[in-house]
């Protein structure tokens, strides 16, 4: 199973380079592209004041902070949950930039820019002239957006993974697939995040009907790892 990383900041501004800080960051777990539901999620206290039109933005006020942990205090338990695997943001650029600001504050590596994913650029390369702003994307592949009046960190992630699911080929959520004794095993997830395993055991003729489709495929999912 790969690990990546989908993850979102909401912040004071638009240039760390100027003072601007990271107030939230939330990041979900994807194996083999597709969210297992584990998350990690923080508010923070920016050590300066939240602008009034920042606010407006994703719904975060100077009273929502007070109290809240300093970066360096989530600053590890952060760089633990997003491992070593692909880093996933929309406009994965800005993203990055505030992190590694405010990991360099506190004498912490860098981001390695290459484990970047760009949402952004991988809808505008699917969609060439469209617009490929999130809430685009998820009218487009008609994902809820009815939650999101603000753009709160947790559930941008979260609508993020349904268009990253989409935008990597739509496939079918709540379905995974692993090897068994040379079987497929397929896990079916209900409504209620539960699922109950079913084995399925193919005869002879469906495997080697199976084995014919594959070979005219290039680079397929079934014999890749």
């Amino acid at each position: 199973m790969i690990r990546s990383v989908l993850f979102d900041t909401e912040t004071t501004g638009l240039d760390p380079l100027t003072g601007d800080r990271v107030i939230e960051v939330a990041a979900l777990e994807l194996l083999n592209d597709l969210p297992t539901g584990v998350h990690f999620h923080a508010t923070i206290d920016p050590q300066r004041d939240i602008p009034s039109d920042s606010t407006r933005i994703h719904g975060i006020s100077n009273g929502d902070v007070v109290g809240k942990p300093l970066f360096s205090a989530i600053a590890g338990d952060l760089l633990a949950f997003m491992g070593d695997g692909k880093l996933i943001a929309h406009n994965a650029p800005f993203d990055f930039g505030f992190l590694n600001a405010e990991f360099a504050r506190i004498g912490l590596p860098s981001l390695d820019k290459s484990r970047m994913v760009d949402t952004l650029v991988l809808a505008k390369q699917r969609f060439p002239g469209m617009p490929a702003s999130l809430d685009a994307l998820c009218r487009r592949f008609n994902i809820d957006l009815s939650a999101r009046s603000t753009h709160n960190a947790l559930l941008d992630c979260k609508l993020l993974a349904d268009v990253y699911v989409e935008l990597t080929g739509g496939r079918q959520r709540g379905l995974s697939l692993a090897a068994s004794n040379g079987r497929a095993a397929i896990a079916v997830y209900t409504h209620a995040g539960q699922r109950t395993p079913r084995l399925f055991q193919p005869n002879e003729v469906d495997l080697a009907a199976h084995e014919a489709f594959v070979s005219r495929l290039k680079d397929p999912l079934w014999r890749a790892g």
